[in-house]
């Protein structure tokens, strides 16, 4: 029998009503500062397996969100549900449910690109921010100009294209997926069985491929024509970046503090764009420093 994401995480199962849509957050333990941790493409709030507990024991009250689209967080289907203040509106609120006097925004992969906008537009008072394998988006924005990206993100104009991408998504069961997340990953221990069985379910359940992938053909194009992204972020801000990362280039990190007045930068050399799972101990021992 597969474990539970609650098993997995050490934390209790919520469902949490906020922008008019119910959310599964994943909590454990208490208090008035909150630690909301965002997930990425293509995977579950369990991604933070390894640093639910360890937030949780430093005196958090740590949520590990299912996003819009995600496990058993609600899935509306038309593009347009995914849209950058659609998924905004859900982090803020989230955050208001929660009644938290502190929050720091975690994010990795897509949960990073949010946590960044959300930072940048100033949502909401966030006491610190941590960023995952994701760049800013102006920055990104700079370097898709160049052909090394662009060969290294040439999966974001596959998405657009009709049902093809979510064959490939869901392939096999979502064998394809977890194949995939093993193989790019430094350790072979760093996707145990049960939660490789997590991210399978996720992707195949209906209509979870196409919620997935509107993300990147709604929100993704929001972001790239969006205008008012080069406000300065005051919030102290850690990014973690491992650099044998196959979809973001190092040349990502360059002029991030032009737009971060207060930047911690620490890269993991061999980690991968996973890297909350494939470094977990370097990861929380930067957290723990940063917090």
């Amino acid at each position: 029998m597969s474990a539970s994401p609650e098993h997995l995480l050490g934390a209790r199962r919520l469902v949490v009503p906020a922008n008019g849509l119910e959310f599964e957050v994943f909590e454990a333990g208490d208090g008035d500062r909150l630690a909301l941790l965002l997930h990425g493409f293509p995977q579950h709030a369990v991604s933070w397996h390894n640093q639910v507990p360890f937030l949780a024991g430093f005196g958090y009250r740590a949520w590990a969100v299912n996003q819009r689209g995600y496990g058993g967080t609600s899935r509306p289907q038309r593009r347009g549900d995914y849209s950058l203040d659609r998924l905004t509106g859900d982090v803020a609120g989230l955050i208001d449910t929660s009644g938290a006097a502190s929050v720091t925004l975690i994010g990795h992969d897509w949960g990073a690109l949010l946590a960044w906008i959300f930072a940048i537009r100033r949502i909401r008072p966030l006491a610190r921010l941590v960023i995952v394998n994701v760049p800013h988006p102006l920055c990104f924005r700079r370097e898709l100009k160049t052909w090394s990206q662009r060969r290294k993100s040439w999966y974001a104009g596959f998405f657009q294209l009709p049902v093809l991408p979510e064959f490939s998504l869901s392939a096999a069961g979502g064998g394809l997926l977890a194949s995939m997340l093993r193989h790019g990953a430094r350790r072979p221990e760093a996707f145990p069985e049960e939660v490789l069985d997590i991210y399978r379910a996720n992707v195949s359940a209906p209509g979870a491929a196409t919620a997935m992938l509107n993300w990147y053909r709604a929100a993704g194009l929001d972001i790239m024509a969006a205008r008012d992204l080069a406000a300065p972020i005051d919030t102290p801000t850690l990014v973690i970046w491992g650099e044998q990362d196959v979809a973001l280039g190092l040349p990502c990190l360059d002029g991030t503090d032009r737009y971060v007045r207060d930047l911690r930068i620490e890269r993991l050399p061999g980690v991968s764009h996973w890297a909350q799972e494939d470094a977990p101990q370097e990861v929380n021992r930067l957290l723990g420093e940063f917090l």
